[in-house]
């Protein structure tokens, strides 16, 4: 058995908003880093743990976590649509041992997953079917959220699933998501009653010219916040840093002291997105130690977010 991890922020805007040529060259060096990492590593399964923004997953029922047993990709911001590979013998595996181990998991049947989870296998693979993919869904933008230490122990078990029952395979695990950023996400505190229906489920299957209209919100905000228009809250690339070295230093136990409500105030409403990369991380920690190789961040408003990138394999 052998385990390696990608971590990389996504960003609906990629396709949509243009930074400044040296920054999007500098990103794009990023992506190649962890395409060439994962060439070399060729995994057999991708773990991918990501995050959804009220595309699968709604308030009716809002998981913190949940298991696809089978997946199809939505489409949204242009990326691609269509049913995963999913091994649901494993997926059903590993919510069973989940399960004994203490972590109660929700399991869906039909999962269905947008571009927080799937950017990250088409800039790796450029095809969302290139590798059978088992995908984890950890609530990042609807309050509450459940405490940070569930999230570093849900990753320990899935660590140890993997050393234990995939022992014959090469596991890549992905996690998607954050760092620093506050897009034009609604909050079912304040939201109108229209929004309010829409976050309960209404604003599941979208129209196309629905859809469109949700996408230039959000185009339009990433455009305002870029040129220092708007109410959009700052990055923190401070706090994005200190994230990304404790993820590093192989110890995430201090993470267990951050609270939803103090990430939301410095780091931004969405920046819980990085509870994906503390799960994986936890996950290759539970396996051994390990190494960052690659580590990249740089602030970018025209993507509304603090944009990371990292690889790490086993010691």
């Amino acid at each position: 058995m052998t385990l390696a991890l990608v971590t990389m922020s996504h960003s609906p805007l990629l396709e949509f908003v243009d930074p400044p040529a040296d920054v999007k060259a500098e990103v794009e060096a990023a992506f190649e880093a962890a395409r060439s990492f994962v060439k070399k590593y060729d995994p057999d399964l991708v773990i991918n743990i990501g995050p959804d923004h009220y595309n699968g997953f709604f308030y009716d029922i809002m998981p913190p976590f949940c298991v696809g047993y089978d997946a199809v990709a939505i489409g949204d911001f242009g990326t691609q649509a269509g049913p995963l590979d999913v091994p649901t013998e494993i997926a059903t595996e590993l919510t069973e041992f989940l399960m004994e181990r203490g972590i109660d998991m929700t399991v869906s049947l039909r999962m269905e997953v947008d571009h927080g989870a799937v950017q990250p296998m088409e800039i790796i693979y450029g095809d969302i079917t290139a590798k059978p993919v088992l995908p984890i869904f950890i609530n990042s933008v609807a309050p509450p959220f459940t405490p940070l230490k569930r999230i570093r122990q849900l990753g320990e078990e899935l660590g140890a699933f993997i050393a234990e029952r995939l022992a014959d395979k090469k596991v890549l695990v992905i996690g998607s998501g954050g760092l620093s950023h506050e897009p034009p996400v609604p909050q079912i505190a304040t939201a109108t009653p229209e929004v309010r229906e829409a976050l309960l489920g209404g604003g599941r299957h979208l129209t196309p010219e629905a859809r469109d209209a949700r996408q230039q919100r959000v185009i339009n905000a990433a455009k305002d916040f870029a040129a220092g228009v708007g109410v959009v809250k700052p990055l923190a690339p401070e706090w994005d840093q200190e994230l990304m070295r404790i993820l590093a230093s192989g110890d995430l136990s201090p993470i267990d002291a951050w609270t939803p409500a103090e990430m939301s105030e410095i780091a931004g409403n969405s920046s819980h997105e990085v509870r994906t990369w503390i799960a994986a991380y936890s996950a290759l920690g539970a396996v051994g130690d390990y190494t960052v190789d690659y580590s990249f961040y740089r602030p970018i408003p025209e993507y509304i977010a603090g944009f990371g990138v990292t690889t790490a394999t086993l010691n």
